[in-house]
Order: structure tokens, then sequence, then C-alpha cells
């Protein structure tokens, strides 16, 4: 059986702020996600196949995923 944070992982991303905090309206504006800022970081969360993308033009602008 599937774990849940095996579902989190595919759902959402988080990234420091330092990363996202120029391009967040970019990433809420351009997908179908939503972008939240937690304290010193921002959780995008989406559909696995917006958090894919999301993470594919992410990396496309240089930002490293974990």
């Amino acid at each position: 059986m599937p774990s849940a944070a095996m579902f989190r992982d595919s759902t959402q991303i988080v990234l420091p702020s330092s990363d996202m905090a120029e391009i967040a309206e970019i990433v809420e504006s351009r997908f179908t996600v939503t972008v939240v800022k937690e304290g010193d970081a921002y959780r995008i969360i989406g559909s696995p196949v917006e958090i894919k993308a999301v993470g594919d033009f992410l990396s496309y602008r240089g930002i490293n995923l974990p």
C-alpha cells in the first residue's frame, strides 16, 4: 500500500523563499497550483501532473528541486 509521504511528494514542492520570491506569482498564474508562503519557504500545491510541469519550469529557470 502506498504511503502518505509518497502522495505528498507528488502533489507539492517546498522551496526556500530566496528561490521563489521573484517568480511565485508567475508560477501561480501560469499553472493550476496554489502557492503558499510559510515562514521562510514557499509551498506549491497541485495535482501530480501540474507539480511535474512546475518542476520542469523551475528546473528550466535554474532552480534546483530538493
